[in-house]
């Protein structure tokens, strides 16, 4: 495994013993990419401040993320923005063969005095047509386990672009009580939605049994499907989902992206969750917007402490905004 990271500044913690995964490192295509980029000379704008109480994660297909896309800076300036309101952005759809995308991104991130860095997945696909997934996180809030990532084995070839697996842990409180999660960012194709849907339900298991001290799984993306299609997911032990009853692409019509978990063991959900629509956040045409993606990024928010046993930190009603 190819991994490159600046170690002076990247918090890292170890796995207590290594991860049970069945993910060998014979079969753990992954490139780990982290980078810091120093605020540029003249920057004045401030990071966007983000709550005490909360880790604010999300997902985002930003479709065809590519050479294309970041050179218009009218685009690059939204997508940064977006980056910046969430402590964690899982991305699909980055498509290109310039390794030097997502490094270029998120200069235009931290061009505003942010510290983000990235992990980017290999190039996965069953066509010419490759995709990779990324992670983009506000290292002044999260650090990321460096023995974690690792890409889902496939040996059955049931998934067109197998999930990107990290293990992240909040900063924001001590590191003793710090709120420790998997992420497992997704893509399902969209001819295979249900044979897709089936073989991520039994990810989201392998992942549970990855770790005797983690049960916390959010997988996260984009799903091509809602909770009405969420069937085949069932046989995951308290199925929840953050998004539900919206739309979630640019033009208004589907459900596809979302956030999902185990209730009561990821208990530290907050019930906060929305769906950041482009197109009245920044003031752009349906047009405007669909140059920028044609899915609007989704989130949800999660207590920075672990929770005790499996009560809920929150009892509140869900909102989203």
């Amino acid at each position: 495994m190819d991994v490159r990271a600046d170690t002076e500044d990247v918090h890292r913690f170890s796995p207590i013993p290594p991860p049970r995964l069945c993910l060998r490192r014979s079969v753990l295509r992954l490139i780990v990419w982290c980078l810091i980029v120093v605020c540029p000379a003249g920057a004045s704008a401030q990071p966007v401040a983000k709550p005490w109480d909360a880790v604010l994660i999300a997902s985002f297909n930003i479709q065809v993320f590519g050479e294309s896309k970041m050179s218009k800076p009218q685009v690059v300036d939204v997508l940064a923005q977006v980056v910046r309101q969430f402590d964690i952005v899982a991305i699909q759809e980055l498509r290109s063969k310039n390794d030097q995308i997502v490094p270029s991104f998120v200069q235009q991130v931290n061009a505003t005095g942010g510290r983000y860095h990235f992990i980017v997945g290999p190039r996965e696909g069953r066509t010419n047509s490759k995709e990779q997934y990324t992670y983009i996180y506000d290292t002044n809030r999260i650090e990321v386990d460096l023995a974690s990532p690792a890409v889902f084995p496939d040996p059955a070839d049931r998934l067109h672009r197998p999930p990107l697996c990290v293990r992240f842990r909040t900063r924001i409180i001590p590191e003793h009580m710090a709120f420790t999660f998997w992420l497992v960012n997704t893509h399902t194709d969209p001819d295979e939605v249900p044979q897709e849907l089936a073989a991520l339900g039994d990810v989201f298991r392998g992942m549970q049994a990855a770790r005797p001290d983690e049960d916390d799984v959010i997988m996260l993306g984009d799903l091509n499907a809602g909770p009405p299609q969420f069937q085949p997911l069932a046989a995951i032990p308290g199925l929840a989902w953050a998004i539900d009853g919206v739309t979630t692409n640019t033009r208004g019509t589907k459900t596809y992206d979302n956030l999902v978990f185990s209730l009561p063991t990821t208990s530290e959900y907050l019930g906060r969750w929305g769906v950041l629509d482009l197109q009245q956040t920044f003031g752009l045409s349906q047009e405007a917007a669909l140059e920028v993606s044609d899915h609007n990024p989704v989130w949800a928010a999660f207590y920075p402490a672990e929770a005790q046993g499996n009560q809920p930190v929150a009892l509140q009603p869900t909102t989203r905004r």
